[in-house]
């Protein structure tokens, strides 16, 4: 992931272009490789599964959810940090799981369940430990100004109340 980011950084290129160089090579190498993988894993060939039209359908709509995750993927790569981006791929999976649970009626084990009880927990605790973190360098900036917990307070108090914020709020309101 740092990686990627460094090339968008390095070439000043956007998540789009980035997306729009990688895909075909993925998609190749997918369309070449699949099939192997595919007969290896399941010893099914493709080219005898019966297609119907909702099984086009679903396929097609597969092949949406994993353009707008790549595009997704490709747009927080540059603006999350690397522990972020890992949290969001953990969120992912449990969504195709609940998704595939509900969608498609796979199966939803012990393991799967407690695995994202486990995950979600951690992204609980990850979000409270990085608020916290957030809150003691702000902490600290202020004391580095020399303020003190009670001029903070008094200066958003002022902010709060000053004649400009009732001005803001009144053309909120029209």
């Amino acid at each position: 992931m740092q990686f990627i980011g460094s090339l968008q950084k390095k070439y000043t290129i956007g998540s789009f272009e980035l997306l729009s160089k990688t895909a075909p090579i993925q998609a190749i190498s997918l369309l070449i490789l699949g099939p192997f993988v595919d007969y290896y894993i399941s010893k099914n060939n493709i080219l005898n599964y019966r297609f119907s039209y909702i099984v086009i359908l679903f396929l097609l709509f597969s092949c949406f959810l994993a353009v707008f995750a790549n595009i997704s993927q490709y747009l927080c790569i540059r603006r999350f940090s690397a522990v972020s981006f890992q949290v969001l791929g953990h969120m992912k999976t449990i969504c195709v799981l609940t998704l595939g649970w509900l969608l498609f009626d796979s199966k939803m084990t012990f393991k799967n369940i407690i695995g994202m009880v486990i995950a979600i927990g951690g992204m609980v605790i990850y979000s409270w430990a990085d608020e916290l973190e957030k809150q003691a360098k702000i902490a600290s900036h202020d004391i580095e100004k020399g303020l003190t917990d009670d001029d903070v307070r008094l200066l958003k108090d002022e902010v709060e109340h000053s004649p400009l914020k009732a001005i803001e709020i009144e053309q909120c309101k029209v």
